[in-house]
């Protein structure tokens, strides 16, 4: 079996290429893949070599952790179908080329506990579900965010789930206006209009590590402040304000099983919308544009690659 997948042979040096695919077994899933999502995180990482050291890291690499599409194999041991739709957080499944994180592929062989089954009519926006579980997962059963720092997709998914589930409004700082509209049921304002230096729990979806001196001092004495980006830089602050302010810093990792069925219901249930935060789509054979599009245009929230052409 053999797939077209995105391929990174090096920073900067990104294409469609085939690659092969591992035999399926009795608890895998081949899937074919209908539309994959660009993260502007990780995936910017790894297309300037800036990626710190990671299991699997390497190159010739499949990138991607964010892919919706449809079951075409089941194996026998599997409790699924030919014919659901499913999201998919990425393989390993290749020959050829690392799955790091492997959700970029025309067609993707997964073990079937790593897929959730999801509602056709998703469409598109089922491939945002790996996001919104990782914004669910930094808020699950902590302080709800009175400051989020960056209105990019991951900024914009922590506002309105604090706002889905009754938090009081955040406040959220943009320093692009380009990305300051958008909000619904929140503020969004530049830091330099922002007085307030007494904030219980500030997530930063920024992840700009130079930014953590000044979120110390925003907050209150006792408050938090919570690492929700990826960070390429080592972390390093000034320890007199954060003494002063006892400040307490916590890291929210990736989403969990639990993260992601409570995400797809909230989704699937109306109460938390995707559709909106996809601003471009292109050809799966076009990942050329498509990634330089995605860290070079600030309109561009979230970079969907179709693959119905594949």
């Amino acid at each position: 079996m053999h797939t077209e997948a995105v391929i990174l042979n090096a920073p900067g040096d990104v294409g469609i290429g085939t690659v092969g695919l591992i035999d399926p077994g009795p608890d895998d899933l081949v899937v074919q893949i209908h539309h994959s999502g660009i993260s502007t995180g990780t995936e910017k990482l790894l297309w300037t070599g800036k990626m710190p050291p990671f299991p699997g890291m390497g190159y010739p690499l499949i990138p991607g952790y964010e892919a919706a599409g449809e079951v075409v194999e089941a194996g026998i041991n599997t409790n699924f179908v030919v014919g659901e739709q499913v999201f998919v957080p990425g393989s390993t499944g290749y020959e050829g080329a690392r799955g790091l994180f492997g959700a970029a592929a025309a067609t993707i062989v997964t073990h079937a506990d790593r897929v959730t089954r999801i509602d056709k009519a998703l469409g598109p926006s089922g491939a945002l579900l790996a996001l919104a579980a990782t914004a669910r997962h930094a808020l699950a059963g902590q302080t709800a965010p009175d400051l989020i720092v960056g209105h990019g997709v991951l900024g914009r998914l922590l506002a309105r789930l604090s706002v889905a589930i009754g938090a009081p409004a955040p406040t959220v700082w943009e320093i692009d206006p380009s990305r300051q509209g958008g909000a619904d049921g929140y503020q969004v304002c530049h830091p330099d209009d922002d007085a307030r230096h007494d904030y219980n729990a500030v997530y930063d979806a920024s992840g700009q590590a130079a930014l953590l001196d000044d979120l110390i001092r925003r907050i209150q004495k006792g408050g938090e402040v919570v690492l929700a980006g990826f960070y390429d830089a080592p972390l390093q602050f000034a320890f007199p304000p954060a003494f002063m302010k006892e400040a307490r810093l916590r890291i929210a990792a990736e989403w969990t099983p639990a993260d992601m069925s409570a995400t797809r219901d909230l989704v699937e249930d109306g109460a938390l919308r995707l559709d909106d935060l996809i601003t471009h789509t292109l050809p799966a054979d076009e990942a050329t544009l498509a990634y330089e599009t995605v860290f070079a245009d600030p309109t561009c929230l979230k970079m969907i690659l179709d693959w119905s052409t594949q």
